[in-house]
């Protein structure tokens, strides 16, 4: 089972439907990866999500990644993908899979500049920050193509086209 927790602060909290947002692109991407079991486990995975501004990210960027500037998500995994696999049971029947932080003036840039709604590029950014928090990464151009092919799926699961359709038609 899948739980997930979403904090909003303003200007952020004027949407009521962020928290079953949140949670379904958060199910869409784990559904989609190659953990997809670990729903299935006798133990809740839970998941937190915060919705936040650039000030707050971008403290975060500068102490955790040595980047000063503020990014649109930030993912800080609580379990390593190695253990994922081997995850059986815990003590008080839930796993704290990690957190996800968003920044409002970022996302809310990014989505006018593609000109979608904020609620399609946030939700994009879920699944991403999700895929993160199982491990997946896009270093190299591989890992990138394995990411974006779960993130494809899964957006299409929520009734979300392709976002790297673009990208892919201008290589």
């Amino acid at each position: 089972m899948l739980q997930t927790e979403l904090i909003a602060s303003p200007p952020w909290d004027v949407e009521p439907e962020w928290t079953d947002m949140a949670a379904r692109a958060a199910k869409a991407a784990i559904a989609a990866s190659s953990h997809a079991d670990i729903m299935t486990r006798n133990f809740t995975i839970e998941i937190s999500v915060k919705l936040s501004d650039n000030a707050e990210v971008q403290t975060l960027n500068k102490a955790y990644r040595s980047k000063d500037k503020p990014t649109n998500v930030l993912s800080f995994p609580q379990i390593q993908p190695d253990l994922l696999e081997t995850l059986a049971n815990t003590d008080d029947g839930e796993a704290l899979l990690g957190d996800i932080i968003l920044a409002f003036e970022t996302c809310r840039d990014e989505a006018l500049a593609k000109d979608i709604s904020l609620s399609t590029h946030v939700t994009h950014l879920i699944v991403h920050g999700t895929l993160h928090l199982l491990g997946y990464d896009h270093e190299n151009e591989t890992d990138a193509g394995v990411m974006e092919n779960i993130e494809i799926n899964a957006l299409a699961t929520l009734g979300i086209a392709n976002p790297y359709a673009e990208q892919a038609q201008s290589r």
